[in-house]
């Protein structure tokens, strides 16, 4: 049993990290109007299945609570402290995924930001705290990430973090880069 699969020591709700242009936190009901705006514009969704209606956004932005009490990893609203806005979502799940390589029980990492919140070095800074958080709490493992082939800012950050690419996976029997950081990544 992995850590966070453990009852005694996973999390119920997302604890909240604050960086210096950031605070990560729980979503709430007041995020629908981000994960609308951001799931319903194409160049946000165009490598994670294209634009989504109110109605699916509500449901994608209810799965990311959902982990939390479920598996105790989960995903967070990411909100720029200057505007107080949700910007992005971000995290760790565990989403039974049809990938080949097999990743299930892992803690896939994942992100995705709105436009106003891409291209400041947020998703950077989301995402290392996130890391830091989940290393405090359930120590160094590897984590592994699936980005569409042909996102390249996606794929850029990934590096940045300290994921290394591996030979592609099929997901959906479909090819998909696959990327693992790996216990001792050294972020760039």
């Amino acid at each position: 049993m992995l850590p966070f699969h453990d009852p005694a020591h996973r999390f119920r709700s997302a604890p909240t990290i604050e960086t210096e242009r950031l605070l990560l936190r729980g979503i709430e009901l007041r995020d629908l109007d981000y994960f609308e705006r951001a799931l319903s514009d194409p160049q946000v969704t165009e490598h994670i299945g294209g634009p989504n209606n109110r109605e699916n956004a509500y449901r994608k932005m209810m799965t990311g609570c959902a982990f939390w009490t479920l598996t105790g990893i989960g995903m967070w609203a990411v909100e720029d402290k200057a505007s107080g806005r949700a910007i992005g979502h971000m995290g760790f799940f565990d989403f039974l995924r049809d990938l080949q390589p097999s990743i299930l029980g892992e803690p896939e990492m994942g992100w995705i930001f709105a436009s106003d919140g891409q291209g400041r070095g947020l998703a950077r800074e989301a995402c290392e705290a996130a890391l830091d958080w989940f290393e405090q709490a359930f120590g160094k493992q590897e984590i592994p990430a699936i980005i569409a082939l042909g996102n390249e800012p996606s794929m850029r950050l990934a590096e940045r973090l300290g994921f290394v690419r591996q030979p592609d996976a099929l997901f959906n029997g479909q090819p998909t880069s696959y990327w693992r950081r790996p216990v001792d990544a050294k972020p760039a």
